[in-house]
């Protein structure tokens, strides 16, 4: 996946159309976000150039990518089952979101020979599993952001958060009134 953001209930995802993940959640309709923190480096690592795709394409064999049909075992990961859709979540990863498929958006429209590439792929979360450690103490239904420390990939390396700075101004708004 090369992007995710959200807005209220909704993600999108910036996927390649000819991945195994796009494949499978076109098929299937639905998803698991898992989302890593920065303790978790050698574990993306481990699954960064693998497919569970048989068939790569020419630039996936290429760059060096292989096939692993069981990315738990090879990342040393544990499945945990969902309570809304079939993919699994992911035990270490702090916070899971279940997901279904909305909308996909062809992207690269109009750029010969790259048209449908990427894919703007739109899905609705459904239910959001996260670590309590990392909740707020007054608000068990937020996160806190000074307690979570998620893994960030910016430019094809891998970041975590510093501390924060200072509130935004925009903090200044009631979080309730963006609803």
């Amino acid at each position: 996946m090369s992007s995710a953001w959200w807005l209220g209930q909704r993600c999108m995802l910036g996927l390649a159309a000819e991945s195994q993940t796009t494949t499978n959640l076109q098929r299937t309709k639905q998803c698991v976000l898992n989302l890593t923190s920065d303790t978790m480096v050698a574990q993306v690592n481990a699954l960064a150039k693998t497919t569970g795709r048989q068939d790569m394409s020419s630039f996936k064999t290429a760059a060096g990518y292989i096939y692993v049909k069981d990315k738990f075992k090879i990342a040393h990961l544990t499945p945990l089952a969902s309570e809304m859709v079939g993919p699994f979540r992911v035990l270490e990863c702090p916070v899971h979101m279940e997901a279904e498929l909305v909308a996909v958006n062809e992207m690269n429209r109009g750029e010969e020979g790259r048209e449908g590439f990427f894919l703007g792929i739109e899905v609705k979360i459904l239910r959001v599993h996260a670590e309590e450690r990392i909740l707020r103490a007054e608000q068990q239904d937020k996160v806190d952001a000074d307690r979570w420390r998620p893994l960030i990939t910016v430019f094809q390396h891998l970041y975590g958060l510093s501390a924060r700075l200072q509130p935004s101004r925009l903090a200044e708004i009631g979080e309730e009134k963006y609803r």
